[in-house]
């Protein structure tokens, strides 16, 4: 940053995402998740440090050079469905262009009746109507030009899929269509020319505000607050029985409508000034003199008093 100070974005991201499974990252805005996304793909502006591994089909993906990321990873490994997609859409040529060019590059089918009909079905599985393929980005509403942007990163079929707020503009019921189309996607095998090792399926990383959204669909739940992860556990256990086990994560699913409705109270601290102990804890109502110590990541949740299936304290 300017004057030489630094701003931890993202820090102590440990964890995996499988084959034929969705894991969901949720957590605040400004929290650092859409960070970690353009870490993961190499999109982090030039200004940016990265340390650690993400590896991928036997490819560490920040130790890659921009020519791999750009011919191998990108639409081929990895399929991004971005955060901002009128910004990713090429303002000056139709959704059906980019359609086709993405069919013709990321796929075997051959021929112009060919790639037209392979476009038309892409934008079908992402609810995209096939009346509005002939128009401009400017053209769309936002929930068009976010169906679009889905429906390009469908095309490669790529073994992980990294979809950041993939509902964002949409009604519920296009949501919920959305969702589903998504899990079809991680649930079909990879196309691997009759060869397969292990499993075959591919990995959907989604980055969502929509809870509703992410009990629909994931395997499990990350959680991050102020750019570390706090908690990672099954998705049946945090919406369910027996809950989360953060005291943040229960806050933001006692914030939804159909259950308390309760805000949590305060603000998120700066990046730049995070304190030295639980970066939580001027927030939370069960903090000790114990949360001035950063917490260490103990069974999948980092807390100094995190619930236990009881709901007592540990």
């Amino acid at each position: 940053m300017p004057g030489g100070r630094q701003v931890a974005a993202v820090s102590d991201a440990h964890f995996d995402v499988a084959a034929g499974e969705c894991l969901a990252l949720i957590g605040e805005s400004g929290c650092g998740k859409s960070v970690l996304a353009s870490a993961i793909l190499g999109l982090l502006p030039a200004n940016a440090q990265t340390a650690g591994q993400a590896d991928l089909g036997g490819l560490d993906l920040l130790a890659a050079e921009e020519r791999t990321l750009a011919r191998t990873v990108r639409g081929r490994m990895i399929g991004l469905i971005p955060q901002s997609p009128a910004a990713h859409l090429t303002p000056v040529r139709t959704i059906r262009s980019q359609m086709e060019e993405t069919v013709a590059q990321l796929t075997g089918v051959r021929g112009r009746a060919a790639v037209r009909t392979a476009a038309e079905a892409a934008a079908a599985r992402a609810a995209f109507p096939t009346g509005h393929l002939d128009r401009h980005p400017h053209e769309l509403s936002g929930g068009l030009a976010q169906r679009a942007a889905t429906a390009l990163a469908l095309v490669g079929g790529a073994p992980l899929l990294l979809a950041d707020e993939p509902t964002t503009g949409l009604d519920r019921d296009l949501v919920e269509h959305t969702v589903d189309e998504l899990r079809r996607h991680v649930d079909t095998p990879v196309d691997t020319d009759g060869e397969s090792s292990g499993d075959s399926r591919r990995a959907l990383l989604m980055i969502t505000h929509d809870l509703a959204a992410a009990e629909r669909i994931a395997d499990r739940v990350a959680v991050m607050y102020a750019g570390r992860l706090v908690e990672l556990a099954d998705a049946k256990d945090f919406f369910g029985v027996p809950g989360p086990r953060h005291p943040y994560s229960r806050g933001l699913l006692r914030a939804l409508p159909d259950r308390d409705f309760t805000p949590i109270p305060g603000m998120p601290p700066e990046l730049g000034a995070l304190p030295s102990g639980c970066a939580f804890a001027a927030r939370c109502e069960r903090h000790t003199d114990a949360c001035a110590r950063r917490p260490r990541t103990t069974d999948s949740v980092a807390c100094h008093h995190p619930y236990l299936p009881e709901g007592v304290h540990a």
